[in-house]
């Protein structure tokens, strides 16, 4: 591809709940550019390749024959099994079945950790630490709580960035306090492991709030966590307030594990349901909770946290994982 050509391309952001399109552009000079998304519930549809043809039902014109398309899967091997919804995707058939000359498929937070790296300042918000921009070397961690946790981190270097995707959400979690143990006993009731993304993604606001209401030994109905997260968020319900200020708290101990691990000079969170936080986080327990990690409490506090407010970072970092595996010599 020459340098004074625009790319077009369809964007596609698949998670455990929706399956999101946009068409894009690349520019000449890699900036990106998105049309307005279209979302589906992949409940609703039995594959990709049903929820693709709705996509294209809707188009205007044809859609493009290229694609870049995040999913909230591992991408091992010729068969991706959804981790949060009943889709497979074989890879070796996308292009035959949706009827593409090339497509790019990339892990969902992965993508986010793409557009983390190319968007714009002004594209984040700051949540905890040194309020200074995102460091131009070192590694960055990038955590997004939503049906599920991702987690991925990239590396900054002179002549670019390179991303790692990780199944981070996975790893045990770890109770710091009684309230957390209480969490842990009543998630084992149902499960035989229980990993950090049981209460850190937004299924997780359940076991938190049952867990507060036997801490006080209430009575409380049966709620879907949709509930509790209105509830708690419009703040009509003390116990669901409770319950969203324990999860912010419990999301900011699991990013500063990760920040740990990935010896991370900044963190950047995502994910739908970080984004629904934005206000609440800087003002609750998650910068205390990200802090507490013992001899090293003075390190973290002096890591930055910042939440990327892009409205679509999946579709966007789909594109800029495109951009930055075809267009390598472009500065986007």
């Amino acid at each position: 591809m020459t340098q004074s050509s625009v790319t077009r391309l369809v964007s596609l952001d698949i998670g455990g709940t929706h399956a999101r399109f946009a068409l894009a552009e690349i520019a000449a000079n890699g900036a990106i550019t998105l049309e307005e998304p279209v979302t589906l519930k992949t409940g609703d549809f039995a594959s990709l390749q049903t929820a693709w043809e709705e996509f294209a039902r809707r188009c205007t014109t044809p859609p493009p024959p290229i694609a870049a398309i995040a999913i909230a899967a591992p991408i091992t091997g010729e068969t991706i099994r959804m981790t949060n919804n009943s889709w497979v995707l074989h890879t070796d058939a996308l292009e035959d079945q949706l009827r593409l000359e090339k497509v790019t498929l990339v892990n969902d937070f992965a993508a986010v950790s793409h557009a983390v790296a190319q968007a714009p300042a002004d594209q984040f918000t700051h949540l905890a630490g040194p309020d200074v921009p995102l460091p131009t070397r070192g590694t960055i961690s990038v955590i997004g709580p939503g049906t599920g946790l991702g987690v991925a981190h990239f590396h900054r270097f002179a002549a670019g960035y390179h991303v790692q995707a990780t199944e981070g959400g996975h790893v045990d979690f770890a109770p710091v306090d009684h309230i957390d143990d209480l969490i842990l006993a009543r998630l084992r009731q149902q499960h035989r492991r229980v990993s950090a993304e049981r209460v850190v993604a937004g299924p997780g606001i359940v076991p938190i709030y049952q867990a507060l209401a036997a801490l006080e030994k209430r009575a409380v109905p049966e709620l879907e966590d949709r509930q509790i997260w209105q509830r708690g968020l419009d703040r009509e319900d003390a116990l669901a307030s409770a319950a969203v200020d324990r999860f912010c708290q419990s999301l900011g101990g699991v990013a500063g594990d990760f920040a740990l691990a990935h010896g991370a000079s900044a963190v950047v969170i995502a994910g739908g349901l970080g984004y629904r936080l934005r206000d609440l986080l800087p003002r609750s327990g998650f910068a205390g909770r990200f802090r507490f990690k013992g001899r090293y409490e003075q390190m973290m506090a002096g890591i930055p946290v910042k939440l990327i407010t892009h409205p679509q970072p999946g579709l966007f970092g789909a594109v800029a994982a495109f951009a930055h595996q075809h267009h390598k010599g472009f500065a986007v």
